[in-house]
């Protein structure tokens, strides 16, 4: 049984807009000189996000103060027009570098991938939670043909959320499952089905070649210039602006090479605080999970929890070639609109669910 709607948690919440205001900050400094040699506004990148951040934190807002079993009905349906949007970006999507992942909508652009991952979250929070756990290998079945429509989509061109829509899949039942033998056969499937993705598109199998030796491949350019930014950085950096690599010579530095561009102008010491700032917001939705009311809160706070640290820990080892490159953001710092809508909106459900919750401290 639920009481009565407490106050949101004020330490996730905190931790929420100092990541966005740092985000900010950084992102200006990576972004300054591709915005003024593109399109002569030193701050067109950073306008275009702080719009996107504005409408993430009113949506944010609107979603905390939502009780979130409200939303359940509403998972189903949220759940269906991501595989209708996902779709259409097969069919009516716009390219960019390469990639048919945007829809526009008049002089508006979104990536439908960023959206599924809380359609996929609400989804199989509602639907597992009122599932017999008991019947273990029943649940990991159903729940698995509920998410492979999405992964197989999304995976036809975004390899690398499909790679996390899978692994908040595999989180959630994880949580939620008595009995942790089945997970032999979600691993194997998993593999099997990753496996099947890179033998359909030899790119994907050259980006293997390129991860391991990437200073013999053109492609490689990207992340060498991104490890001569490590490099260079040292202990404390250049200084916030004074990056030298940003200048052209790690492409799109305001994306998914943000964090290289970080470890250069703020050093080891910037980096690691970077990352002792994720893991601070993980623990805590870990203490919102932990304290939820319900199996329906627990699973949606479990959930975001592994959406946030399966990105981080893919942006990392992309950015320090501990993996192959696959194209994917660093949550609340990477230049992107869509991206930080959905995630605000995720923060809003962690809000909502706190709000409900048994927090130490609490009154």
């Amino acid at each position: 049984m639920r009481g009565k709607p407490g106050k949101a948690d004020g330490f996730l919440l905190l931790s929420v807009l100092f990541l966005a205001g740092f985000g900010m900050v950084v992102l200006y400094s990576m972004s300054a000189y591709n915005g003024q040699v593109r399109f002569g506004d030193a701050a067109y990148y950073f306008k275009k996000q702080l719009f996107a951040l504005a409408l993430g934190l009113a949506l944010m807002y609107g979603i905390a103060s939502v009780d979130y079993h409200i939303l359940l009905r509403f998972s189903v349906p949220a759940y269906l027009l991501s595989l209708a949007l996902s779709g259409a970006v097969l069919l009516f999507g716009d390219a960019y570098n390469g990639s048919r992942r945007w829809l526009s909508l008049g002089p508006l652009s979104f990536q439908p991938a960023e959206y599924a991952k809380p359609a996929v979250i609400l989804l199989l929070a509602g639907v597992v939670s009122r599932m017999d756990r008991r019947r273990s290998g029943r649940m990991i079945l159903a729940v698995t043909a509920m998410v492979l429509p999405i992964v197989g989509l999304v995976g036809t061109n975004n390899l690398s959320t499909a790679v996390i829509l899978l692994g908040i899949a595999v989180i959630m039942i994880f949580i939620s499952n008595p009995k942790y033998l089945p997970f032999l056969w979600v691993v194997l499937a998993g593999a099997g089905f990753l496996g099947i993705f890179l033998s359909l598109e030899s790119y994907r199998l050259e980006r293997l070649a390129i991860w391991k030796h990437p200073e013999l491949y053109e492609k490689g350019y990207q992340t060498m210039q991104g490890l001569y930014a490590i490099g260079s950085g040292g202990l404390f950096g250049r200084g916030l602006g004074h990056s030298l690599q940003k200048l052209g010579f790690v492409p799109e530095a305001q994306n998914d090479m943000i964090f290289a561009v970080i470890c250069e102008e703020l050093g080891l010491f910037g980096a690691l605080l970077l990352m002792a700032l994720f893991l601070l917001l993980l623990w805590r939705f870990m203490v919102i999970a932990t304290h939820a009311p319900d199996l329906f809160g627990s699973l949606i706070a479990a959930g975001i929890m592994g959406h946030i640290a399966i990105q981080v820990i893919l942006n990392i080892a992309v950015v320090t070639n501990t993996i192959p490159n696959t194209g994917i953001t660093l949550p609340f710092i990477s230049y992107g609109g869509t991206s930080v809508l959905f995630l605000l909106a995720e923060m809003g459900l962690a809000l909502s669910v706190s709000r409900y919750s048994a927090l130490p401290g609490r009154r």
